[in-house]
C-alpha cells in the first residue's frame, strides 16, 4: 500500500511538473499562414448582449479560404458558431427586432450569393431571395420588414447556351478594373425588398451607379451615394441623394462638392447626415484624405468637422445620443478611435497608443466594438467602454502560443533634403545586442496607405527566417498631413526614394544593418518603389520586385488607371517627356546590378504582368540574375493560400541565396 502510494505520488508530480513547463516556442514559418485565421464584421445585437463577425480559416484541401459566422456575448464569456458549411457565409446582420440573424452565401450550388435567414432561437437557415444577379450590398429597414438591395445589372452577354462566352463588347472609357475584369455597360441599382412577400421593388434605374445606401431612422427615406456627371468615367466626383424608399420616387440631391462625398450615416433623430468628403475637388483625388462632414437632411450648407485635424477619418458613426460621431484616425503608425461633438465640433481621442483600430461599431448603451491589432496580435474584437479596450475574442490564442515574434519598434530618419520620415523596424527574436543583421526593406504599396503598429504576417515571415526588416513611411503614405501625401504628385520614385535610402542610412549607421547584406522588395506601388531603387542605387544586393512597373508609358490603356494617368501626369502624346521620365528603372536598366525576383498574379488589372515582364526581360538580356513568378488566375491581390506560402518562400530563398551570411 505505501509503495502503491509513493509510486502514484511521483507520477501526479512529474504529470505536474509536465504541466508547468513552458511551451518551447519556434520562429514563425511560412507554412503557419495555413494556421492564421482572420476576424472580420463585427455586428453588435439590437439588444447589446451580442456580437456576431465573421471567421476566415484555409481549407487546406481545396486550397482556399472558407467564412463562417460567430457570436460572442458582450462579457466575451461565451462564444457561439452559427454556421460550418463549405460553401462560406458573410456579412451577417441582425434584424432590428433581434430575433434573426442574416447572412450571404451561395449554399447548395447557387450560381450567385443570396440573402439566408436564420432564427436566433434555432432551426436551420433558410433562403430569403432568389436573385439572378450580384449583391452588392444589403441593409434591414429600421422596422424589419423591408430589406435595401444593391444589385448589379444582369450580364446578359454570359449567358449564351454554349460555354463559349460572347465577345466583350467595350466602348466606355473606364473599361477594365481589378478582379471585375472588362466592363460592359451596365451599372448597380438599389431595389426594395420586402421580407414577407419576397416581392422586390426597383427604385432606381439607368446609366447611373447607385451605392451606400442608408435608411433614416422612420424608415421611409433612402440616402445613397452616385456620381451623376455626364461621363462617371472621367471624373471621381461622388454626391449625397436622398429619396423615398418607393418605387417611381424622385430623388433629391443633397451635396455639390466636385470632389468625393461618400458614406453616409444618419443621425438617430433623422435631422442630419454624417459622411466623408474629399479634401480636394477635381478629377482624380489618390492623394487626398477624407474629412468627416455633417448635413441637413434637406441639404445646405455642409459642416466640416475635422478639416483641421489633417488626417484621414473612416467610419463616422453617431453616438447614439446623437451628440457626438466617432471615427477612426490615421495617425503616424496608429490608427486610433476618435470623436466629434456636434454641433460644437469639439474633438477629444478615445484611444490611443502603438496600435490599429478598424471596423467601428457603436452600442446600444453608448459604447463600441472595434478590431484591434498590434504588431504581436492579429485583430481581435474588443468592447470600448469609456475609452477602455477590454477583450472579448482569443481567436489567435493557439496561433500565437507556439510562436516566437520578432519585436518592433518605431524610428524616424532623415532624407538627404532635411524630411522626418517615420519607420517600423522588426528585429528576430532574440537578436544579440550590437549584431549586425542582414535587413530586409518592405515597401508598402498605395502609395496613399502607411505602416503601422499592427501585426504584419509577411514583416514577421521575413524576420523569422533572420533578417530585420524596415517598414518606411515614404512620402505619398498618409498619416502626416494631407501636404506629405501629395509631395509625389506627377513625381515617382524621386522622394519616395529618397525617403528608403534615408532609411537605410539610418540603419547602417546605428548598426542594426549589415551594409553589405541589404535587401528591398514589396508589392504593388512597393514593386513599383523597389524598381526604382534599384535603378537608382546599387547598394541593395537582392530585390523582389511584385506586382510593379517601370516603363509608366507602356501601362496607358492596360491597367485601370487612366483617369489618373490623364489627370496627374497628362495625355502620353502630349507630355511625352513627363511619361519617359517617370519610366527610368526601364529606361536606364543597364544601371541596375541587384539580383532580382518579380513577381506577378496572371489576370491582374490593377499592375498587369507586363510590368513585371518588361522588367525580367530587360534584367535577362542585360545578364543580371532575375526569375519571374507568375500566380495563375490571380489579380492583383494574391488569394489562393498555397500561392501565399509560395510567394513568402520565394521571398526567403532569393533573400537567402543573396544576402545570408553562410552564403557569402
Amino acid at each position: 500500500m505505501t509503495r502503491s502510494i509513493l509510486v502514484f505520488s511521483l507520477t501526479f508530480s512529474a504529470f505536474a511538473s509536465l504541466a508547468q513547463a513552458p511551451i518551447k516556442k519556434r520562429s514563425m514559418m511560412p507554412k503557419d499562414i495555413y494556421r492564421l485565421q482572420t476576424v472580420s464584421d463585427p455586428q453588435v445585437s439590437p439588444d447589446g448582449k451580442w456580437v456576431s463577425y465573421g471567421l476566415s480559416t484555409v481549407d487546406t484541401t481545396k486550397d482556399k479560404r472558407n467564412s463562417d459566422l460567430w457570436m460572442v456575448s458582450w462579457d466575451g464569456k461565451e462564444s457561439v458558431q452559427l454556421t460550418n458549411s463549405p460553401d462560406g457565409e458573410s456579412r451577417a446582420r441582425f434584424s432590428p427586432d433581434g430575433k434573426y440573424i442574416s447572412f450571404i452565401s451561395a449554399r447548395q450550388g447557387a450560381a450567385k450569393g443570396q440573402i439566408w435567414l436564420m432564427d436566433r432561437r434555432g432551426g436551420e437557415a433558410k433562403k430569403l431571395t432568389d436573385l439572378k444577379t450580384d449583391l452588392e450590398e444589403y441593409v434591414w429597414s429600421p422596422d424589419g420588414k423591408k430589406i435595401a438591395l444593391v444589385l448589379r445589372d444582369p450580364d446578359y452577354a454570359d449567358s449564351a447556351k454554349t460555354k463559349v462566352r460572347k465577345p466583350y463588347v467595350l466602348d466606355r472609357y473606364h473599361f477594365k478594373a481589378d478582379v471585375k475584369g472588362y466592363l460592359e455597360k451596365g451599372a448597380v441599382h438599389l431595389y426594395s425588398f420586402d421580407v414577407a412577400t419576397k416581392k422586390i421593388d426597383t427604385l432606381t434605374t439607368g446609366i447611373y451607379d447607385e451605392t451606400s445606401p442608408a435608411w433614416s431612422p422612420d424608415g421611409s427615406q433612402l440616402a445613397f451615394v452616385s456620381n451623376r456627371s455626364d461621363d462617371p468615367d472621367r471624373n471621381e466626383n461622388t454626391n449625397l441623394y436622398v429619396m423615398e424608399a418607393r418605387k417611381g420616387a424622385p430623388m433629391k440631391q443633397l451635396t455639390t462638392w466636385t470632389g468625393a462625398d461618400n458614406n453616409p450615416v444618419w443621425s438617430p433623430d433623422g435631422k442630419y447626415i454624417a459622411y466623408l468628403r474629399s479634401t480636394a475637388s477635381g478629377n482624380f483625388i489618390m492623394y487626398d484624405q477624407p474629412v468627416l462632414a455633417v448635413i441637413s437632411r434637406e441639404g445646405g450648407e455642409t459642416t466640416l468637422l475635422s478639416k483641421t485635424l489633417d488626417r484621414p477619418v473612416r467610419n463616422p458613426k453617431w453616438s447614439k445620443d446623437g451628440l457626438s460621431i466617432a471615427i477612426q484616425v490615421q495617425d503616424d503608425r496608429q490608427t486610433y478611435i476618435g470623436h466629434y461633438t456636434f454641433p460644437e465640433g469639439k474633438f477629444a481621442g478615445l484611444t490611443g497608443g502603438n496600435r490599429v483600430f478598424s471596423n467601428l461599431e457603436s452600442t446600444p448603451d453608448g459604447n463600441w466594438v472595434a478590431l484591434m491589432s498590434d504588431p504581436q496580435t492579429p485583430g481581435e474584437l474588443y468592447a470600448i467602454e469609456n475609452g477602455n479596450p477590454r477583450r472579448l475574442t482569443r481567436v489567435h490564442d493557439d496561433f500565437l502560443t507556439p510562436l516566437e515574434l520578432s519585436t518592433v519598434e518605431g524610428f524616424s530618419s532623415k532624407s538627404k533634403d532635411g524630411t522626418q520620415v517615420s519607420n517600423v523596424l522588426y528585429r528576430p527574436a532574440n537578436t544579440p545586442a550590437g549584431k549586425k543583421l542582414p535587413t530586409i526593406f518592405y515597401i508598402h504599396g498605395g502609395p496613399v496607405s502607411q505602416d503601422e503598429f499592427s501585426f504584419d504576417l509577411t514583416r514577421q515571415l521575413l524576420a523569422a527566417g533572420g533578417y530585420a526588416v524596415v517598414a518606411v513611411n515614404y512620402r505619398g503614405s498618409n498619416g502626416r498631413g494631407l501636404d506629405y501625401t501629395k509631395a509625389i504628385y506627377a513625381d515617382w520614385g524621386n522622394k519616395e526614394v529618397q525617403d528608403i535610402l534615408g532609411a537605410a542610412d539610418y540603419v547602417v549607421e546605428k548598426g542594426i544593418a549589415d551594409p553589405d547584406r541589404l535587401g528591398i522588395g514589396g508589392w504593388s506601388y512597393g514593386g513599383i518603389l523597389t524598381n526604382y531603387t534599384i535603378a537608382t542605387d546599387t547598394r541593395f544586393k537582392a530585390a523582389a520586385s511584385g506586382a510593379g512597373s517601370s516603363l509608366q508609358l507602356s501601362m496607358y490603356g492596360i491597367d485601370q488607371y487612366t483617369n489618373q494617368y490623364e489627370t496627374e501626369l497628362g495625355a502620353p502624346w502630349k507630355n511625352t517627356d513627363k511619361w519617359l521620365k517617370l519610366s527610368y528603372p526601364f529606361l536606364k536598366a543597364d544601371r541596375i546590378k541587384t539580383p532580382t525576383l518579380f513577381m506577378a498574379g496572371e489576370k491582374d488589372f490593377n499592375v498587369p504582368s507586363a510590368g513585371s515582364e518588361q522588367m525580367f526581360q530587360a534584367l535577362r538580356s542585360l545578364g543580371i540574375p532575375t526569375q519571374l513568378i507568375i500566380y495563375p488566375g490571380q489579380n492583383h491581390g494574391i488569394t489562393v493560400p498555397s500561392y501565399q506560402k509560395d510567394r513568402v518562400d520565394r521571398y526567403l530563398q532569393w533573400f537567402d541565396k543573396y544576402l545570408n551570411p553562410k552564403n557569402l
